[in-house]
């Protein structure tokens, strides 16, 4: 039996309470992916309220130098990173994984409002609790300038499509 549940959050998609973020630790390599996948498309979302929802009430973050706490934090954190890294597009692909833990490497593109555009290449560790929420986030960033003609990331703003290159096919 489960102990120290978490308080019910709101589903994204049907406005259920739900206390579990499947699918839950301990992972395989096959629901690692799946979770990874949905992460990237829950940040591709842009949606600072419905990302907060996959991270434990009492989550820790450390984003490069900052020290996020819960999901209060968490949804402040975002808007004021997506206010200002427009046009943000991301994959993540499957570093590891063991046990309730998983990581990742990822790269985004974006740009600030003089136009400038930026590929942020990173790494994170991330730790969930039992019922699937990520309780632990630490995230590498390294932000490197690019031409706009330099882009690889052109679908429509929101998920990536399923045929598009990931991070190996692309080279990075």
């Amino acid at each position: 039996m489960r102990t120290g549940r978490r308080d019910a959050v709101e589903s994204p998609i049907s406005g259920a309470a739900v206390t579990e973020r499947p699918p839950l630790p301990p992972f395989t390599r096959e629901s690692a992916m799946a979770k990874v996948r949905m992460a990237e498309d829950g940040w591709n979302s842009r949606d600072p309220h419905k990302v907060s929802l996959v991270y434990a009430e009492n989550s820790r973050w450390r984003n490069r130098d900052e020290w996020v706490d819960g999901r209060d934090e968490i949804v402040e954190f975002l808007t004021r990173k997506w206010s200002r890294e427009l046009d943000y597009r991301l994959i993540k692909e499957l570093w590891a994984f063991d046990g309730n833990r998983i990581a990742v490497r990822f790269a985004y593109e974006s740009h600030d409002v003089d136009g400038n555009w930026f590929r942020s290449y990173g790494n994170e560790n991330w730790e969930f609790d039992p019922d699937g929420l990520m309780a632990v986030r630490h995230a590498s960033i390294n932000d490197v300038p690019i031409t706009e003609s330099g882009r690889k990331y052109h679908w429509p703003l929101g998920r990536r499509p399923d045929d598009h290159p990931g991070l190996t096919e692309l080279g990075f």
